[in-house]
């Protein structure tokens, strides 16, 4: 069965459940009208029994010997009548000669009042035949009235109604199916169409899309969202190739500049200053190759499986304190300050190395592209804690904040001095790992503000702090 085409399996559904339906309204239409004709006969019977009963009150079957028991247009063989007395014995009977029609017990369960309306078998007859018993007066005495009307001809029109549903039931059924076979077929070009479409889709046809077709059903539905997977996945493999070709492209640099220091420092004899020099600014190198293959890692780990974090809760202050700690050397250098806002007792549910990770980020990019105080503070969002990273820089410029967070991105126009493009990234990886987010405060002109939002653990202290920011 699952060989068969999608189709032929929907056409022998269809022609299943319509044999089942053909078969319940034959076999409904075959009982309905055998009742129908079951009815019109015990209807017959009883008028004709009622006539019979009411001349029977005004006649003297002695004298009147040519009395008919049943109607004579019915005297043909297919009705029959007769009169029973007390003990059994025939009366009167149309056509004469009849055996008595009932036995003897039935005929006193009459006798006493009952009405007898049944379907039998007479002696002598062939077919089933229906018979009418009720109680008559004649003459003084009480008789048993028997009327019985053959069934042959309801049973004739059965076999004629059988018959016919045997032949139109076939054929319907098998002008059902084709219907059925037809519109599966017609139902499912539009899959057949796509699925075609979709033979010719790989990587070296970008921007090819499934046929959608013009009905506004199930099957349109399912090609626009096969389209727009089509095109997340386009996406998602360009994002992979231009990460791919960035990443290269910055492992190229500072491998070329190492190779170029070891080839000059051994194209001739080096004095041991010369040589150590050479080792510091090879060592620079392979330090910055190590930070971006760290990060690459971290990024590509993200992606597979998510960032495993460990959750705790943070004091926020101390948290904003040791960033502004670890980067105070690199910012007195630079005769930069760092400022501490106090955070005004709050604290955070977080992985405490990827938060100071993320922080670190933040503040080495502000002491790279901006200028002037960075300031590290926090602000309560609802059940969320963002934490900033401002500075007095010229900012992003404008467009940039919409991909700030994107691999490799950089704003070149405003901050042109080194980085790989991947610190806001992880940034970004961090704060979603952590079922936050990252973003920007836009402040053209006036400095970059970069935040981090993260779950908030609620007060850590109430003693309120008397002074409202901390110089490092």
């Amino acid at each position: 069965m699952s060989r068969l085409s999608l189709r032929l399996r929907l056409t022998l559904a269809f022609a299943t459940a319509m044999a089942v339906v053909l078969a319940a309204v034959g076999f409904f239409v075959y009982v309905r009208v055998g009742d129908a004709l079951l009815t019109s006969v015990d209807q017959s019977l009883r008028a004709g029994a009622a006539e019979t009963a009411g001349h029977l009150t005004r006649t003297n079957l002695s004298r009147d010997l040519d009395f008919s028991l049943v109607d004579p247009d019915n005297a043909r063989g297919e009705t029959l009548g007769q009169l029973l007395d007390a003990k059994g014995r025939a009366v009167r009977s149309t056509p004469s000669g009849l055996a008595p029609l009932l036995g003897r017990s039935t005929t006193d369960a009459v006798l006493r009042g009952s009405t007898l309306l049944r379907t039998t078998g007479l002696p002598g007859r062939k077919s089933d035949w229906r018979v009418l018993a009720m109680p008559v007066r004649q003459g003084g005495r009480t008789l048993v009235l028997v009327e019985a009307s053959s069934l042959a001809s309801r049973q004739d029109t059965l076999d004629r109604l059988l018959f016919e549903l045997a032949v139109a039931g076939p054929v319907a059924l098998l002008l059902a199916s084709l219907a059925g076979y037809a519109l599966a077929a017609g139902a499912l070009r539009p899959v057949e169409s796509m699925r075609r479409r979709a033979e010719a889709i790989s990587a070296a046809t970008p921007g090819l899309r499934l046929p959608v077709p013009r009905s506004r059903d199930e099957i349109a539905r399912l090609a626009e969202t096969l389209n727009q997977m089509l095109g997340r996945l386009e996406a998602s493999i360009e994002h992979e190739r231009r990460f791919v070709a960035d990443a290269s492209h910055e492992l190229r640099t500072p491998l070329a500049l190492l190779r170029t220091e070891l080839e000059l420092a051994l194209r001739r004899p080096r004095t041991h200053a010369e040589l150590e020099a050479a080792l510091h600014s090879a060592a620079e190198e392979t330090e910055r190759l190590t930070a971006l293959a760290e990060d690459l890692l971290l990024i590509a780990h993200s992606d597979q499986s998510g960032l495993p974090v460990r959750q705790e809760r943070i004091d926020v202050e101390s948290l904003l304190q040791d960033t502004a700690g670890r980067f105070a050397a690199s910012a007195a250098s630079e005769d930069r300050e760092l400022r501490v806002c106090d955070p005004g007792g709050l604290s955070v549910l977080a992985d405490p190395a990827r938060v100071e990770q993320a922080l670190g980020n933040l503040v080495e990019n502000a002491l790279r592209h901006g200028a002037g105080t960075i300031e590290l503070a926090a602000r309560e969002r609802g059940n969320a804690v963002e934490l900033h990273v401002a500075d007095e820089g010229p900012g992003f410029p404008p467009g940039f904040a919409s991909r700030a967070f994107d691999r490799f991105s950089r704003a070149d126009e405003g901050r042109s001095r080194g980085g790989t493009g991947l610190g806001l990234a992880i940034v970004d990886v961090i704060a979603r790992a952590h079922g936050g987010e990252a973003g920007i405060d836009e402040r053209e002109g006036s400095g970059a503000d970069v935040w981090i939002a993260l779950e908030r653990a609620g007060p850590v202290r109430e003693v309120p702090r008397p002074h409202d920011a901390v110089r490092v």
